[in-house]
């Protein structure tokens, strides 16, 4: 089952933890700062493109869509994202696989959160003021909650990497559920199930989320 098939009254909750998870990252690391201040600094102004505008954009879904790819784009890392869900099968597959797997992935985050955003209702965004400290000046976790209106609180921690002066986010952990590794155990099924066909596999790629499961956590 793709994941956008299923019923939106339990799409709301997870969706908008995955939008956010991705959207309210800043797009450049500014000297002295560090990621979790570069958050703070970007949540409002990333965030109010979408506030306020939600039966507008339900009305336009190719501008939100466009709103979403380009946001992505500035604060995922998706060849990187890719190729860890591509996992162990990532080297036999030839660049062209390889590239049209990113594509694809890419179109599915971008179609998944479109849909969120305009369903799901937030109380608040934040980020957390005790931070973990990180052994490596290039990787960070930044750990944020977001409050839904009915008071319920989803943790969001997401791991950062930092290449060629920007802080792009690489994984993102989502009330206990890690996506990434979720995304991973996934494509390899889908490989075994197609006698590691990639490209069957890749045309094929509906990555299935149980919202359930991630509003409820570990």
């Amino acid at each position: 089952m793709n994941m956008l098939t299923i019923p939106m009254a339990r799409l709301r909750a997870g969706l908008l933890l995955l939008v956010v998870s991705m959207v309210v990252l800043p797009v450049q690391a500014q000297e002295g700062e560090s990621p979790e201040a570069l958050i703070r600094d970007s949540v409002d102004t990333l965030m109010s493109q979408i506030e306020g505008r939600k039966d507008y954009f339900a009305q336009h879904p190719d501008e939100l869509a466009s709103v979403v790819e380009d946001n992505l784009a500035k604060v995922a890392d998706m060849r990187y994202i890719a190729a860890s869900v591509m996992g162990r099968y990532f080297s036999n597959a030839t660049p062209q696989q390889r590239s049209r797997f990113v594509d694809t992935f890419r179109q599915t985050l971008i179609d998944t959160y479109s849909k969120g955003l305009v369903t799901f209702d937030y109380r608040e965004i934040r980020v957390l003021d005790d931070q973990e400290g990180s052994r490596y000046e290039d990787q960070a976790s930044v750990h944020m909650e977001v409050v839904g209106t009915d008071g319920t609180v989803y943790p969001v921690s997401y791991t950062m990497r930092l290449d060629d002066g920007q802080w792009k986010v690489v994984n993102v952990i989502v009330n206990g559920i890690n996506l990434g590794l979720t995304f991973r155990n996934q494509f390899d099924q889908a490989m075994r199930a197609n006698n590691r066909d990639y490209d069957a596999v890749i045309d094929g790629w509906g990555p299935e989320l149980d919202v359930k499961e991630l509003e409820e956590g570990e």
